[in-house]
Formats: structure tokens, sequence, C-alpha cells
């Protein structure tokens, strides 16, 4: 029975080795909630977004602008990306949501400059439409928006 645990426990290892040269392939699963070092995705049309996605690093999130440490939809925080520091708002978010307000598959953010003006010109995924009557400074970003939800 033992020999039969061992084979088994060696097959799985086997499987689970990863490639020493594949920079594309994560480890660690996508958090359902906002905190440090969250993986996100970049969904506005910005150079600095793009390359990201094309090198198979994604953006992870080294700080959230509340006092709870957990972000939401319409939350400011900030990002590593590309090893520079970018802040960004929280546009879709896969975690529970209240009742009428969507959740989306992946983590989604919109880059933004210090001064609080989108670095991209277009948003590439429907945006919540309850971010409209959110306290913030939102109405840059959601002139660039095309969708809402």
């Amino acid at each position: 029975m033992s020999s039969l645990l061992q084979r088994v426990l060696q097959h799985v290892a086997v499987q689970t080795t990863i490639p020493s040269g594949s920079l594309a392939f994560s480890t660690t699963a996508c958090l359902h909630e906002i905190r440090k070092m969250a993986r996100m995705r970049v969904v506005d049309n910005s150079t600095l977004g793009k390359a990201a996605l094309a090198s198979g690093k994604p953006p992870r999130v080294i700080h959230v602008y509340n006092k709870k440490g957990v972000a939401t939809l319409g939350d400011k925080v900030l990002l590593a990306i590309k090893g520079q520091k970018k802040r960004a708002f929280v546009v879709g978010v896969k975690q529970k949501q209240r009742a009428n307000i969507p959740r989306s598959d992946t983590n989604n953010v919109v880059l933004i400059e210090d001064n609080g003006a989108p670095v991209g010109t277009r948003i590439a995924v429907p945006v919540p439409s309850m971010l409209r009557g959110k306290s913030g400074d939102f109405t840059k970003i959601l002139s660039i928006a095309t969708r809402f939800v």
C-alpha cells in the first residue's frame, strides 16, 4: 500500500514541475479580494499595460488607498508594473458583490497619472455603471469608457 502511495506522489510531483524558462506561467491563484500582492489586469489601451500583458508579468498591488486594506470597485490602488509604480482605479473585481453590482472574471484596473488623468484613451471592458454615483474623481475614467454594465 505504501509503494502505491509513493508512486502516486511521484506522479503528482512530475505533473506539477514547472519548466525553468517559462515566464508566462503564474503559480499563485488570482485572489478573490484585492489586497497587497494581488495580480491585476490592465484594461485600458496604455502602452505600459500592453507591455505588461505581453511580457507575462501582471501588475501587482503594493498599496490600497483605504483604511481596510482591501479594495473593491472604485478604490484607488498603487501598482508595481514593469518596474514602475503607477496608481490605478479598480473597475472590476472577482470577489462576491452586493445585489445588482456586477462581478467580473478578473480583477481589472485602469491606470491613472498622479494628477488623476487616465494613461490610456479607451477602456476595453464594460465598466460598472454604479461608479457614476460613487464619490471620487471618476469623471475622466467614465468619459473614456465605451460600454457600461
